[in-house]
């Protein structure tokens, strides 16, 4: 099997440099790198890498170089799997990346860079064609006290299903997590779809959808 191919698009050129050691040390190939927003729009579509990394912030405004890039990019070349970092907790572009496209995209902290299975747990998952949401976003999300109606009929146990899927949990992530059974996960999460009212299309795309439901409920 061939190693997933990368674009690294990072101005900071300490971190730069060490995630393009930490991602070729793991055995993925850094096929180009990219300090500004037009770079890292024109490398990616030069070198159609199987996941692009983008800085959130690039020059030249250094404000949302990234996102604008990830939106560019999923335009022209949908086939490229997304992932966004940050060194701030800002649901918003999370929301505004996965309202973009429900596949093979993802949002995830900077301070993840240390940790490495982590960080290369998202990139596989988003060359998958999954979604990713840092953990801090959605605890951060989660700790809001003001109430969400669409998530009202959700059980206390459906909410932690939700919320683990909005972290990239996979079924057999939940079950491990909760000390369920497959069936059960699998109930609850059809009881989520029902209750969110989420159309029976296929099982990926519902669990993107249920997870932007449950984010935007906590925006405010």
């Amino acid at each position: 099997m061939n190693a997933l191919r990368v674009l690294v698009a990072e101005d900071e050129v300490l971190m730069r440099e060490g995630l393009i050691r930490l991602i070729a040390e793991a055995g993925l190939e850094v096929v180009a790198t990219a300090d500004t927003f037009d770079e890292a729009v024109a490398q990616t579509f030069d070198m159609r890498p199987d996941v692009a990394l983008l800085d959130v912030r690039m020059p030249p405004t250094h404000t949302d170089e990234g996102l604008r890039a990830a939106e560019r990019i999923m335009e022209a070349a949908p086939e490229v799997g997304i992932l966004v970092l940050s060194h701030y907790v800002e649901a918003r572009y999370a929301l505004r990346l996965l309202e973009r496209r429900t596949k093979g995209v993802g949002y995830l902290l900077k301070q993840r860079v240390s940790e490495l299975r982590v960080l290369l747990e998202a990139i596989r998952r988003v060359a998958e064609g999954r979604a990713v949401v840092d953990p801090e976003v959605v605890a951060l999300l989660t700790a809001r006290r003001d109430a969400a109606e669409q998530l009202a009929d959700l059980s206390e146990r459906e909410l932690q299903l939700l919320e683990l899927m909005a972290q990239g949990r996979s079924n057999r992530g939940i079950e491990n997590e909760l000390v369920l059974s497959p069936k059960t996960i699998e109930s609850h999460i059809r009881s989520i779809f029902a209750k969110l009212a989420l159309p029976p299309v296929q099982d990926d795309h519902r669990r993107v959808l249920a997870v932007l439901s449950y984010l935007r409920t906590r925006e405010r």
